[in-house]
């Protein structure tokens, strides 16, 4: 199965353009446009009746002492979780790519409805909530369901490059057996038992001018 990206080469840095958010020298952080990438594939394997897209990033700190703080530093040596930006799943097997923006196009506050795929985007596709969902709970202008695709935004004074995966799984079922939400790790765990083959795309994206990899 050949799975690539129009958008960025595996290995390279995200546009700004696919972010939630952009460095800004005087705020540290604007929000961007926000487009999900274009992704493409071909050659999946016999047997093939949908595929799912899940994109996370293995590099978000485990505390949130020092994110966002004027004069402190997240440190390289603090262990990481996964963050899940977008979980797509029941793509038609007929289907054979993702074009840039089709999904997403601008930050919507309060989140993009879901699970549903609503209109001609993909008919029969479903989306899962994000991890802004938990991130923006606690902000009264922002906090909502965040379903879809939204892009990265890493703390701004991370020292850490973050790295955010891409993998497309093709899989033996006509729909996922997994309901509600459809949180990543619930995803995640739901297609397991499924997979015929899998292929995934790195982009690193970064907000802090001074991080590395």
């Amino acid at each position: 199965m050949k799975f690539w990206s129009d958008s960025f080469k595996d290995g390279d840095t995200i546009p700004g353009e696919f972010a939630f958010a952009v460095a800004d020298p005087k705020t540290h952080v604007a929000l961007s446009s926000n487009r999900n990438p274009h992704f493409a594939w071909s050659e999946l394997p016999a047997g093939t009746k949908t595929l799912a897209l899940v994109v996370h990033d293995p590099d978000v700190p485990s505390r949130g002492d020092d994110v966002n703080q004027e004069g402190k530093t997240v440190p390289l040596e603090l262990p990481r979780v996964d963050f899940y930006h977008w979980t797509l799943v029941d793509i038609p097997a007929s289907v054979s790519q993702i074009k840039a923006g089709q999904f997403s196009n601008g930050v919507t506050a309060r989140g993009k409805p879901g699970p549903a795929v609503l209109g001609d985007t993909m008919p029969g596709a479903r989306q899962g909530i994000n991890d802004y969902t938990g991130w923006f709970a606690g902000d009264g202008d922002m906090r909502g369901d965040y379903f879809g695709y939204d892009g990265p935004c890493p703390p701004w004074n991370d020292a850490l490059v973050h790295r955010y995966i891409f993998t497309l799984y093709a899989l033996d079922v006509d729909q996922l057996p997994v309901a509600g939400n459809l949180e990543g790790s619930v995803v995640v765990t739901a297609l397991r038992d499924h997979v015929l083959a899998q292929a995934s795309i790195t982009g690193l994206y970064s907000l802090n001018p001074k991080a590395t990899r």
